[in-house]
């Protein structure tokens, strides 16, 4: 008897540790690098037409977004180092005007009014 008693808490013991148990998995929010800013252009296009927006460094016109007549849209950009310096360029959607600001420096939420 002895013997038995001891065999049902062996399988009680294995049992026990076979049966399902419920996990909770999260994932950890993204966390920011204290050397990266969110950087973004304001622009605010107070024309009728509406106009593509673009990021100029070294030559290299980068495309962020069409932003419509009469509107404003902030937006971010994303690929730039903080602090680099560039240039903003709005071109009309029939390619005729075409507006810069130039030697901007990315830091924080930039703004370019049109025109």
């Amino acid at each position: 008897m002895n013997a038995r008693v001891v065999g049902l808490v062996v399988a009680a013991i294995v049992l026990s540790g076979c049966r399902p148990r419920q996990v909770d998995v999260r994932t950890a929010p993204p966390q920011q690098q204290p050397s990266q800013q969110q950087v973004a252009v304001q622009v605010n296009n107070n024309l009728t037409q509406a106009v593509n927006v673009y990021v100029n460094l070294n030559g290299t016109d980068t495309f962020l977004r069409q932003v419509g007549g009469s509107s404003s849209a902030t937006i971010p950009v994303q690929g730039f180092a903080t602090g680099s310096s560039v240039t903003l360029k709005a071109v009309t959607v029939d390619g005729v005007r075409t507006y810069q600001r130039q030697n901007v420096v990315l830091t924080g939420t930039v703004t370019f009014p049109l025109p």
